[in-house]
């Protein structure tokens, strides 16, 4: 069993576990459920913004701790404060040490939009992801089947969010559906943990039409951004290499300013 799969294996007894402490109707409670959802689509497409989603993350299976300790608060609106498009907050607790409260905190004190990043298999994450203040979801390819994909992506459009599909093979591309408002290729093999930019520039002519393309991991400077713009990338998820540093935010601005530099002296639009 690979680490992919037992993610997936805790993840079911995990959504058990959550089903039967915090039933749907008490989510749907939730000051936030209602709230109409900020787009992150409209955001990656802003001709004043780069496409960054700036991700909080604190550890992962691959890479061991990056920042137990970083506080919500002072990240998330750093982040806004240096040029983000979208905020990327992970929630999985077992393996990446993140938490729902850590995507509610980033909420109250943002505006813009904010994707739940985690292993959605169910139905009660979707609504989950609306309680706690999400804008959009990421459904992995990878560990659903078409027809998973399609009915979890149809169930989160009835809520009004946004759902962005990560891939990283042609393959799986063929799983994309009407519902979806960007495609996310990752760079990382997800089984070998291999990282490799080459897998973004192969796939971007094959995303279908009229869908956001994002990138992420492997992205390590505004010259690998703005590489992969030049693919036709409109969005880059990028989070462990603001994290490992001791001010994510400067790290976070840094980029925004120069990959803004680099496309002004190429002439082109991000």
């Amino acid at each position: 069993m690979n680490i992919l799969e037992k993610i997936v294996a805790h993840k079911r007894i995990e959504v058990a576990e959550r089903k039967s402490l915090y039933p749907t109707a008490l989510l749907e409670r939730s000051t936030y459920f209602d709230g109409p959802p900020v787009s992150l689509k409209q955001y990656l497409l802003r001709p004043d913004m780069v496409g960054l989603i700036a991700e909080f993350k604190r550890a992962s299976p691959s890479k061991g701790d990056i920042n137990r300790f970083a506080k919500v608060q002072d990240v998330s609106l750093g982040y806004m404060q240096a040029g983000a498009s979208a905020l990327s907050v992970l929630t999985d607790t077992e393996f990446f040490k993140g938490s729902s409260a850590d995507l509610t905190e980033a909420r109250k004190f943002n505006y813009c939009p904010i994707l739940r990043k985690d292993f959605i298999i169910d139905e009660y994450q979707i609504v989950e992801a609306r309680s706690i203040g999400a804008d959009a979801i990421l459904l992995i390819a990878e560990i659903l089947t078409s027809d998973e994909v399609q009915s979890l992506a149809r169930f989160a459009k009835s809520l009004d969010l946004e759902i962005l599909m990560e891939v990283h093979s042609e393959a799986q591309l063929a799983k994309c559906c009407d519902e979806f408002d960007c495609v996310v290729v990752n760079n990382r093999n997800l089984e070998t943990f291999e990282v490799s930019l080459e897998t973004s520039e192969q796939l971007a002519d094959k995303i279908p039409a009229g869908k956001v393309r994002v990138s992420e991991s492997g992205i390590r400077s505004a010259e690998d951004a703005a590489r992969l713009a030049k693919c036709g990338y409109q969005g880059f998820l990028i989070g462990e290499q603001f994290m490992r540093t001791s001010d994510p935010a400067k790290a976070a601005a840094r980029f925004v300013r120069e990959l803004k530099e680099l496309t002004v002296q190429e002439g082109q639009t991000v």
